[in-house]
Order: structure tokens, then sequence, then C-alpha cells
């Protein structure tokens, strides 16, 4: 199916590292021009290498950073002439019991998963408009659906990245916007396709044990865990015009993890 992404500019937040390198290099893969917005540049800039010359950009970013976020929409759109498509991966967690959990970490996953969501949205809306044109896809979880174990704060984060796409939606639509929201179950990630700043670093990955993915994996009615390439179709899919009609929407790609 030809989704009509070849020459769209979609900027993806956190795409660097693990599912966010793997949505870039999708785009990228469809024709699209690609901002990377990520805190972590050295492992952009080896992402932008890896995509077919010129379809990708890296640039410094803090989603957390009001002004960062801006700049880097203002360059987009100086350097690339407009911003079809936002992309919202950036997000960290640690998995930790809400009573264990040390202030710092509920800090940072609301600061990155809740307002990195809402700088970025915000930033692209005003261009989105003028132009009654934007596809807005965010990275959801399936804690944000269903609230999970050792994941308090963050199922907040992401129930509140998919109340707010709702309701977003309904303000933005007759601007031409959609938005939805695509919840992954566990994608463990590992420190050779994820930088240093990633949540997938090496002492993040070293958590998940061979044995700890087998005992999770048969949570799932599949009875696997995902990768990014199981993601990524979805995000392309909703990110397209083929999906033009689809707005508000929540679609978990967990196998079956959740069933909501």
């Amino acid at each position: 199916m030809d989704l009509g992404l070849d020459g769209r500019v979609a900027i993806v937040t956190g795409g660097a590292s693990n599912l966010g390198r793997a949505i870039t290099l999708g785009f990228a893969g469809e024709g699209a021009r690609v901002v990377i917005a990520d805190v972590d540049e050295q492992q952009a800039k080896k992402v932008a290498t890896e995509a077919p010359h010129g379809t990708v950009v890296a640039r410094h970013t803090d989603v957390t950073d009001w002004d960062s976020v801006s700049s880097t929409v203002q360059f987009t759109q100086s350097s690339m002439g407009g911003v079809d498509i936002l992309i919202n991966c950036a997000g960290w967690t640690v998995d930790r019991l809400f009573v264990e959990k040390p202030r710092a970490e509920w800090e940072r996953e609301i600061a990155i998963d809740t307002w990195g969501f809402i700088n970025s949205v915000r930033a692209v809306l005003d261009p989105m408009m003028q132009r009654g044109y934007g596809r807005i896809v965010s990275i959801g979880s399936d804690a944000g659906r269903i609230g999970e174990w050792r994941e308090a704060v963050y199922s907040g984060t992401k129930a509140s990245v998919i109340a707010m796409s709702k309701a977003i939606a309904r303000e933005v639509g007759k601007y031409g916007i959609t938005l939805n929201v695509v919840c992954p179950g566990l994608i463990p990630g590992s420190p050779e396709t994820s930088g240093d700043e990633s949540m997938w670093s090496s002492d993040q990955a070293a958590m998940f044990t061979p044995e700890v993915r087998e005992k999770a994996a048969k949570g799932y009615p599949l009875r696997r865990l995902g990768t990014p390439d199981d993601v990524v179709p979805a995000v392309l899919l909703l990110a397209s015009d083929r999906a033009s009609y689809i707005t508000g929407q929540t679609l978990s790609v967990s196998g079956g993890y959740t069933m909501i």
C-alpha cells in the first residue's frame, strides 16, 4: 500500500534510539524527510547516516524545554518548508514500586512523558492550523490503559497523553489535523540501537535478562514480546492520508496484552 508519505516532513521526538530510531528509519524508507528531535545528538547523527542520504537531520532538542522544542519546529519550517507530521516518541521510566520510587524519578517521568507531549504538540499546532493540515501520532503505552504494576506514575503520564490527544483532536479537527495514540506493550531495547541518554542504555537494558523477558512474554497471548518493527507500520499508517478519517483513537500494538 502506498501511504503517500513521500516528500512529507516529520519531526520524531526521541527519534534516535530503539522504537524512535525504527520510526525514523521507517519514515525515511517511505521517502519522508525527518528531523530527529532528541537530546542525544550524537546518537541522532548516527541514525541519520543509516537513512537514505539527506532524508534525516539530527537536531538537539530537549522536549522538557519549551524554547528548545520551539526552536526545532522553527528550524524545520525554515529548512524544510513546514511540518506535516509530529511523532511524540520521547519517553522515560524506571520500573519501581511507587512507595520505593524517589521523587526525582517521578519528576523526570512527568517532565519527559507529559510536558514533552504538551510542549511538542503546542509548538506544531500553529503552523499546522495555518496550513490546514497535520498528523500527530503519540507513543503511549498499555500502562496508560490499564495501570501497570511498578509503573504508577508512568501509567499516569501515558493516560494523560491518551486523554489530551482526544481532547485536542476535538479542537483541531476542523483544521484538518488528526491526533492518535499508539500503545505498545513492552518493547525491550538494546545498547546497539540506543544511545547513552536512552532508558535502554546498557544499565537499564541489563535489568531485562533473558529470564525476565521469557517470564514477561507469558503475559502476552501471542507469547512473545514486541519489537520496534511490530509498531512502526501502525505509526506510519496513522501519520498518512490513508488514515485521514481516524482521529482521537488509541491503538494497542501489544500482542494482545490489553484488549480494550
